[in-house]
């Protein structure tokens, strides 16, 4: 038996995912919003067409995956690498506790649902950005949502749009907003955590940027240069 036939049965798995980047990565930022949407959604017309719309999705996730692992035929090695997408593709299952009213493993499907789009959504970002600084920009974005969603759904805010100011603010500046409950606390250090790398990662990205491009370095540095070549 040919031991390289496993390997290029995998190789062929990946290449169809990275032919697929582009169309799920964009899907992938979709249903972060579809699931922010859900969240706040309170019309049952709306809530109707959004949920639709969210499980035609998952299904279009779910078909991807089922196509890859088909092409792979080396089952145990395609598992081993993507469990953690079939976690992700299960969690919209909890959703069901609605019918059976159980409201806490309800309220941990939602949390659930946020968590899993974000992480989705971050790695869209990945696929779609080739730009550090593109990149950066729009998971920070996609943290100000999934974290201002989460301190809707388990902080004391009862407008979203508190929420909201106050992810944006500890996300960006590392501000905290005063958070008087244990969750809220957790993640005004995880957003200010976030907001130093974010801030490092730029310094070293806008230095990188100048070392590499001598010439662009400022404008008094060309006078300079030009002065000193009249003098000569």
């Amino acid at each position: 038996m040919d031991e390289s036939a496993p390997r290029r049965d995998l190789s062929e798995a990946d290449a169809l995912a990275r032919r697929l980047d582009t169309p799920m990565g964009a899907l992938g930022l979709v249903l972060l919003f579809v699931v922010l949407g859900q969240n706040l959604a309170t019309g049952p017309r709306l809530t109707s067409i959004l949920a639709v719309v969210g499980w035609v999705l998952w299904s279009v996730f779910v078909a991807e995956l089922a196509l890859r692992a088909y092409i792979a035929k080396d089952q145990r090695l395609f598992w081993r690498r993507n469990w953690w997408q079939v976690l992700f593709l299960a969690v919209p299952f909890l959703r069901f506790a609605r019918a059976i009213s159980l409201l806490r493993l309800t309220r941990v499907a939602r949390v659930g649902g946020v968590l899993t789009s974000a992480v989705r959504g971050s790695r869209s970002a990945g696929r779609l950005l080739t730009g550090r600084i593109g990149w950066l920009a729009v998971v920070t974005g996609v943290v100000v949502l999934s974290s201002s969603q989460l301190l809707f759904l388990l902080g004391p805010d009862e407008a979203y749009g508190d929420a909201l100011h106050s992810a944006a603010l500890a996300t960006v500046t590392g501000q905290a907003w005063g958070a008087q409950d244990g969750f809220g606390r957790v993640l005004e250090v995880v957003l200010a955590v976030y907001s130093v790398a974010v801030f490092a990662t730029l310094a070293g990205a806008v230095g990188a940027y100048f070392l590499d491009h001598p010439g662009r370095a400022g404008p008094d540095r060309r006078a300079s240069a030009l002065r000193q070549s009249v003098e000569g």
